[in-house]
């Protein structure tokens, strides 16, 4: 089976965008964004605020993207030698 390289990364950018999204609201609402605002090292402007939600709504995208795409491209390039080794001991 091989994985569509852009779909994985498509849906790990919005799973991973989404979840950066909703845990700076719930941070911002509930008022408690110590832990959260230590995101801030990785990720340039990454603020508790509604702003900092939206940057980090976007920088979820693009390293998720990145990240999807990197684990379906070893995922089809280590299957694909594995059965390509199997095929040939046959």
């Amino acid at each position: 089976m091989k994985l569509r390289v852009r779909a994985l990364g498509l849906t790990f950018g919005i799973v991973l965008g989404l979840w950066a999204f909703v845990a700076m609201i719930w941070a911002v609402i509930a008022g408690k964004g110590g832990t959260i605002a230590c995101l801030g090292g990785f990720n340039l402007s990454f603020t508790v605020s509604i702003v900092g939600a939206l940057l980090g709504l976007l920088w979820g995208i693009v390293c998720g993207f990145i990240l999807g795409t990197v684990i379906a491209w070893l995922y089809n390039t280590l299957c694909m030698m594995l059965y390509k080794s199997e095929s040939s001991v046959k």
